[in-house]
């Protein structure tokens, strides 16, 4: 696997190195060695899949405070999606700083998005299926998230998402205030 930092420390794009011969291929796609040798946390609590049947739906931005912080690792199985992190950390030198990534099924890329930051992506094309490692349980009590369209961060996406959860939609406008009271 080939691991490329962005813009936000612990935000990786992984691309697969697969083996191709007259059968087809074989790729990793988790290796906790190879995971650790970036730094990336390996423990998986849960495997979660998105399956999404309409194009430009959105979810997110989620994220669960501490104790609870989890990172997780993003793979597009069909379909594509243009996946936006917010780093949240208040210690990190990209604090409240955005990355924005699209993958997709063909390149098998995968995002790993570390704990302390938020998440969200817009799917790109109809039936978009994206399976997520979460190094953490859910705990509703720690689980929380902000507006897509939140005016605090102004968030450039590459268009209107035509499908999105009413709890998504209902989140009030951020507060980084909120966050060193979470800590």
């Amino acid at each position: 696997m080939k691991f490329i930092e962005q813009q936000i420390e612990g935000v990786w794009l992984i691309e697969p190195e697969p083996f191709r011969d007259d059968r087809g291929a074989l790729r990793r796609h988790f290796c906790q060695k190879e995971f650790s040798d970036h730094g990336i946390t390996s423990d998986i609590a849960q495997g979660n899949i998105s399956e999404n049947i309409n194009a430009y739906t959105l979810r997110g931005f989620h994220y669960q405070i501490s104790p609870f912080e989890e990172s997780k690792t993003l793979s597009c199985y069909s379909g594509s999606l243009y996946d936006v992190v917010v780093d949240l950390r208040p210690e990190s030198s990209t604090f409240l700083k955005w990355v924005p990534l699209t993958i997709d099924a063909e390149k098998k890329q995968s995002i790993h998005v570390p704990s302390g930051c938020a998440n969200a992506y817009l799917t790109l094309d109809i039936n978009t299926c994206v399976h997520y490692y979460m190094s953490e349980f859910y705990h509703p009590g720690s689980y929380r998230g902000f507006r897509y369209n939140d005016p605090f961060f102004n968030i450039t996406w590459p268009r209107e998402p035509e499908m999105i959860s009413e709890k998504d939609k209902g989140y009030s406008d951020f507060n980084p205030a909120v966050l060193e009271t979470s800590n």
